[in-house]
């Protein structure tokens, strides 16, 4: 299966040498497909545009322009250093309230892993380690939870 997120455009320089191998040449289109490793598609597309004058440039992508500008980003790196424990709800009130931009929590987590931050707890092991069920200590009670949180890269 084709990853078409990570596809590149052909070149311009590419787009105009078929063509130049249709039109000029007279190489078949699906030779020039084949001559250059692209699809018939493709080479019909780019002739195509050739013959009605429009310019072989790739198009700009599409998609949503995104919610977060570099200034949101600022902010809540400034944030992470002043207060590495906040909870994703208290940064994204924070945004909302000092950067007027009002996301969701997802939208907050996502931006925070794409920046290269992801949430750890820092306990030192405390409350990992198994044990057999008849060697616990204590009452039975639940075990206290690190109260250490924060954000890391």
């Amino acid at each position: 299966m084709v990853d078409h997120a990570k596809m590149k455009a052909y070149s311009e320089d590419l787009r105009q040498k078929v063509v130049e191998a249709v039109h000029q040449r007279g190489t078949s289109k699906s030779e020039a497909a084949r001559l250059f490793g692209i699809s018939l598609s493709s080479v019909k597309r780019y002739t195509r545009l050739a013959s009605q004058g429009e310019p072989l440039t790739p198009r700009k992508g599409g998609g949503r322009p995104p919610v977060a500008d570099e200034a949101t980003r600022k902010l809540l790196e400034e944030d992470i250093r002043q207060r590495p424990s906040a909870t994703i709800r208290e940064r994204r009130r924070f945004l909302e309230r000092f950067g007027g931009k009002s996301l969701s929590e997802i939208t907050v987590r996502r931006l925070l892993k794409r920046m290269g931050y992801s949430q750890k707890k820092d306990c030192g092991g405390a409350g990992t380690r198994r044990v057999a069920k008849g060697r616990l200590e204590g009452d039975g009670g639940s075990l206290a939870r690190c109260s250490l949180r924060g954000f890391r890269r």
